[in-house]
Parts: C-alpha cells; structure tokens; sequence
C-alpha cells in the first residue's frame, strides 16, 4: 500500500512537470523586404504620397522617407531596400495613412513615373531620401578642405 502511494505521489509530481512545461509560439511580420529598383512610381492624386505598383507589399514614398505597414506595424527606412525600422503609428504622417487600401486598383490608371524619371524630378532623393549625405558634395569639396 505504501509503494502504490508513493508510485502514485511520485506519478503526479511527474505529471505536474509536464504541465508546467509549455512550448510558447510567437509569429512576428517582419518588416518589408524588397527585391530590386521599383519599376515606376505613381503620385497618390491629391498628395504628395508615391506608391510603387511593382511590389508585393505596400511601400509609399513621403517627406523623404519610405513607409510600410504590415500586419499591425509599421517600417520606415531613408532606402526603398531598408534597413526598415518600426515606428510609432502616431509617426506616421497622415498623407500616407490615409492613402486607401484598395489604391493599387483605384490609381491603376494614373500616370506611371519611370523610376529613374522620378528620381531625377526629386533631385536624386529617390532611393536615398533628403537624409543620404552622398552626391551633391556629401560634406567634400564645396569650399571644404
């Protein structure tokens, strides 16, 4: 009787650990990868918000940065190919959060800007943003020594 207690104690205390023992899972939607030079850029009408139609996921150019939401974030970055960061939704200015979501369909039509064309139009801040300290004398030259 005292060994089937004790087979039976020592049963339970096992069970007991492999309860407490639990396997958590989480799935975290990275952010934006993208692949390549967009094709072309199209105006949002009415904004100064840039979409570029050729990509999988939504990626918007606005004052100088790229944004994308994904899942319930979203990624700016100063390049189109990242390195893409997580911001605030509050950071997110109101042009681009308020572009529609069915706006691939809805702007289909609108003019598409080839991508070499665009960012020539913006003075070269198209893959870099305003923040890229490269061309236009970068800090070198210029009157520096």
């Amino acid at each position: 009787m005292k060994r089937t207690f004790l087979v039976l104690l020592l049963l339970l205390g096992l069970s007991a650990h492999d309860a407490a023992a639990e396997v958590s899972l989480s799935v975290n939607i990275g952010p934006p990868v993208v692949v390549g030079v967009p094709s072309a850029m199209v105006m949002v009408p009415g904004t100064s918000v840039y979409f570029a139609p050729g990509f999988d996921v939504d990626i918007f150019f606005y004052g100088g940065y790229w944004w994308s939401p994904r899942g319930d974030r979203w990624y700016r970055a100063v390049d189109y190919g990242g390195p893409w960061r997580v911001v605030a939704r509050s950071s997110v200015p109101r042009p681009v959060y308020r572009v529609p979501g069915d706006y691939r369909h809805v702007y289909a039509k609108e003019r598409h800007i080839p991508y070499g064309q665009w960012k020539k139009e913006r003075g070269g801040h198209g893959k870099h943003g305003k923040h890229d300290k490269r061309g236009h004398g970068g800090g070198h030259g210029r009157g520096r020594d």
